[in-house]
């Protein structure tokens, strides 16, 4: 197995921002970016993936609300840009895509409009990380050892969208899925697997789905919780994780492998996400080796484990596209200056911001 190459200067950790920017209305509704239902995290977001767009030059694409109006959206491409592959990082990917999309599992539930037209959504970007991890097993071995503190095993397979049987009672009996799903041999030959949910803008206050006596069961057969039966795990914002952690536990259970973890990627400043992700943890004893372990990476220590494990090129694109907020720095110190020589108060307020008053 080639050893990682050194780790690569993508970003400089002693210029991490606490939080990303309040961004100024007229900013965003220049980038054609203003959402009234945007958190902080997913205004700064989408901005970002319309700055992209935008140094791409691709056309911008147009959402079509339920009443049948149409606008434009700076984070959507157009139709002939999403059908071209635009979405995608690099045109292997793209066909990747595709061959995923006609070989999907019965019952995986994919959005194409949003996997090819939406550059926000996080299902594009669980192919733009694990795409090339996919083609490459021995880059997807460096990466897992780079991200997962003591694995030593190697990666066989790469899965997305995937279930291993949905509906069925003997796993969680509902469509509960993986984003993206590694198998793995083990040093001693155990049969192992990384789960992979993966978040971008998402806050894990999606809607909750109705909670079966089966889930119940299987949340006290798992082992893996202080107090199985506790509210909070089948409410926001830890009932999806809940549901995919046991979906985890019953494979290990029946047998189908010997070992496990449960993996959630969400971008650092996404604090909705991380606060829900650090709410699911409190719940969870120390597992055994039975045991599906649980897990949170940072996006940016994904990308950056990608550069080091040798694509260094690659994993800047995918933080230039993803992280690197630091991009719109350069047009609120424009609006400041432009205010400042007006004389005008700069007054923006988001969800975020009205919640706390």
């Amino acid at each position: 197995m080639p050893k990682p190459t050194a780790r690569p200067t993508i970003i400089n950790p002693d210029n991490f921002a606490e939080t990303v920017p309040l961004i100024p209305e007229p900013i965003l509704s220049q980038h054609r970016c203003l959402e009234p239902n945007d958190t902080r995290f997913t205004a700064a977001a989408r901005l970002l993936q319309s700055l992209w767009r935008q140094n791409q030059n691709l056309p911008i694409g147009r959402h079509r609300s339920p009443s049948g109006e149409t606008r434009e959206i700076g984070s959507r491409l157009s139709m002939a840009a999403g059908r071209a592959g635009a979405n995608f990082l690099d045109p292997s990917i793209a066909s990747l895509v595709r061959r995923e999309l006609i070989y999907r599992e019965i019952g995986a539930c994919i959005d194409a409009d949003r996997l090819f037209r939406n550059l926000l959504s996080s299902m594009p970007l669980v192919f733009n990380l694990f795409g090339l991890l996919k083609r490459d097993t021995e880059l997807a071995t460096r990466v897992m050892r780079l991200v997962l503190p003591g694995f030593t095993g190697t990666v066989t397979q790469v899965l997305f969208e995937h279930s291993p049987g949905r509906g069925h009672p003997a796993f969680t009996a509902d469509y509960s899925a993986f984003d993206a799903f590694v198998r793995y041999r083990a040093d001693d030959g155990k049969r192992g697997f990384i789960a992979v949910e993966q978040k971008y803008t998402e806050t894990l206050q999606e809607t909750t789905q109705p909670t079966r006596p089966h889930l119940d069961e299987l949340s006290e057969q798992s082992g893996l919780f202080k107090d199985p039966y506790v509210d909070s795990l089948r409410n926001n914002p830890c009932q999806q994780l809940w549901r995919e952690h046991l979906l985890a536990a019953s494979m290990i259970q029946r047998g189908i492998y010997d070992e496990g973890t449960f993996v959630v990627i969400a971008p650092r400043l996404n604090w909705y996400a991380q606060n829900g992700i650090t709410a699911y943890a409190r719940h969870l004893k120390k597992p055994d080796a039975r045991q599906p372990a649980f897990t949170a990476i940072f996006l940016e220590r994904f990308i950056e484990a990608i550069g080091t494990a040798g694509e260094p090129d690659f994993a800047r694109q995918l933080h230039e596209r993803y992280c690197d907020f630091a991009r719109i720095d350069q047009l609120i110190d424009s609006y400041l200056e432009i205010e400042d020589q007006a004389g005008v108060e700069v007054l923006t307020s988001s969800p975020d911001e009205m919640t706390a008053l």
